[in-house]
């Protein structure tokens, strides 16, 4: 796992583990991080991560739409 530093202003009042879950939802949401991989870079559990993704604009359902044409068309 890789290690990043980052800087932010102390103007902006946000502890460990708020930063931890914007960056996991935000790659969540773009696809880059499973649900699983996502849930433990924030450090919770698959059901708490998946039940605060709502409170940061990202819907636990993270599937693009051709799957589901796909899905509708095999069904």
């Amino acid at each position: 796992m890789k290690t990043v530093t980052l800087d932010i202003p102390d103007t902006i009042n946000l502890d460990k583990k708020e930063i931890a879950m914007i960056i996991a939802s935000t790659l969540y949401d773009q696809g880059k991080l499973s649900l699983g991989q996502a849930s433990e870079l924030a450090g919770l559990s698959k059901r708490t991560f998946a039940e605060l993704l709502s409170q940061y604009g990202v819907s636990v359902i993270n599937h693009p739409a051709t799957d589901l044409t796909r899905d509708i068309a095999n069904a």
